[in-house]
């Protein structure tokens, strides 16, 4: 293994080392050998990579009984990948709540679709992390949602930002062309047994209900290609195309932050902001993609937004929600002008509902096992969630799970109802983790007021 590492400073095997390079030294190059790269050792590093309690698919293969004999299973499959007789099965469609209250279709692929899919995606990022623009963020390796929140946050400090363009593709997952995606892929990827393979996951289909569906459009949430695809796909219809936008002559400041479907786009005039707005519309029709109505929209935004809009009687900025997060303007203690963040309304009362249901489920659980449960909850709530300025909703969110759980104990014994006290002294012993910000740095969006 050499040191040579990608954007995000994860190591690479000394084969997909030299097709990094390859792609560096050449960004015009097209790959037309790649398959030999799918092998025994990148079949295994993928599974390695598969969570042990992962869903099974439409073939009821679980991981772990996979990995009893692993050896013999890779190389069978690492032979038929090779010799063209590996088939992908349908993918399993579940639905999935979503912040706003409807659902999400989820795609579950079978055990070796998983396998063969994280081998290939693995030999296409080594080849596409030297095409992706900087502004994006979105499921590359080594990647997080928080990084790309850092990056709105040092553009809101240095790029005089004044409007704000919130925006959402609609059904982007479930709307892609199939036909726009392979040529999209084309570009660099000539090997026709790896775009073979793309194309068959691609039309696989979807299993519901014991029904097979035809997938004409679309890459499947969930399944281990489909965010790769869907950064391929983006980088070409939006993120080469605001590239080349934003440098047009007369243009003001303007810059993106994209993690997968989701972007803002940060204008310095409300000119640009307007025509990007309308020339966006337009480039994603050609890509037969759409934007969302009622969810996208311009918004004055930044240091001189309040007192600007204070002017005109408009009333208080208006925010938008990124990542979770909401966004809004606020001052710091030395009055200076600051974006700030807090948990979004919507997603966190859905994480509390979701608790509740869990807790009454568990009651008569032992409480070790709920404690444990619960503390799990909160660790993972504050690793996303524990941002600067957050701590107000962070803490809200704490003292809501201590209710939740204490009036799920109350419930045990009708005859012998749990004192708050009683249960005050129990935390004691199981404590739940309090609010800390974790992700806690250095803001650089700050303003003269």
């Amino acid at each position: 293994m050499t040191a040579s590492r990608t954007r995000s400073r994860t190591k690479l095997p000394d084969n997909l080392v030299r097709v990094n390079e390859a792609a560096r030294r050449d960004r015009r190059v097209k790959f037309t050998a790649l398959l030999h790269h799918v092998n025994v050792e990148s079949l295994k590093r993928s599974y390695g990579r598969l969570r042990r309690d992962a869903a099974s698919g439409v073939d009821g293969k679980t991981v772990c009984d996979y990995g009893e004999k692993l050896e013999e299973n890779v190389e069978s499959l690492c032979a038929r990948v090779h010799r063209g007789s590996y088939r992908p099965q349908p993918v399993r469609r579940v639905m999935i709540p979503k912040a706003d209250g409807g659902e999400r279709p989820l795609g579950i692929p079978a055990l070796e679709d998983k396998i063969v899919q994280g081998a290939v995606a693995e030999l296409l990022s080594a080849i596409y992390e030297v095409y992706f623009a900087d502004f994006s963020h979105g499921f590359r390796p080594g990647g997080s949602a928080h990084d790309a929140l850092d990056a709105l946050d040092r553009g809101m400090g240095t790029e005089h930002v004044n409007w704000v363009l919130d925006a959402d593709i609609r059904e982007f997952f479930d709307s892609v062309d199939h036909e726009l995606l392979m040529r999209c892929v084309e570009q660099r990827i000539g090997d026709r047994r790896v775009l073979r393979l793309l194309e068959q996951w691609l039309k696989a289909g979807v299993m519901e209900d014991g029904e097979w569906q035809a997938s004409e459009l679309g890459t499947p949430q969930g399944s281990v290609i489909s965010p790769l695809l869907a950064n391929v796909f983006l980088h070409y219809a939006l993120d080469a195309w605001f590239a080349k936008w934003k440098k047009e002559p007369g243009r003001g400041r303007m810059f993106m932050i994209r993690y997968a479907d989701d972007f803002v786009m940060c204008f310095q005039y409300r000119r640009d902001a307007e025509e990007t707005l309308a020339a966006l519309g337009e480039r994603l029709r050609e890509c037969r993609l759409e934007l969302r109505e009622g969810k996208t929209r311009l918004i004055e935004f930044g240091a001189f937004a309040a007192a600007n809009r204070a002017k005109r009687g408009d009333g208080r900025p208006e925010t938008f929600n990124f990542l979770g997060l909401t966004h809004y303007m606020g001052k710091t203690r030395r009055g200076l002008q600051t974006m700030k963040r807090k948990t979004q309304t919507q997603r966190l009362t859905r994480k509390l509902i979701e608790v509740r249901k869990k807790a009454r489920q568990m009651m008569h659980h032992p409480v070790p096992e709920q404690h444990a449960w619960l503390r799990s909850v909160l660790l993972g709530h504050h690793r996303y969630y524990g941002v600067r300025c957050n701590h107000p909703a962070l803490h809200m969110f704490w003292a809501e799970l201590r209710s939740i759980w204490y009036h799920a104990l109350r419930r045990r014994n009708r005859n012998r109802r749990l004192k708050w006290t009683t249960y005050k002294n129990m935390l004691i012993r199981f404590p739940l983790p309090e609010p800390k910000l974790l992700v806690c740095r250095a803001p650089t969006s700050s303003f003269l007021g």
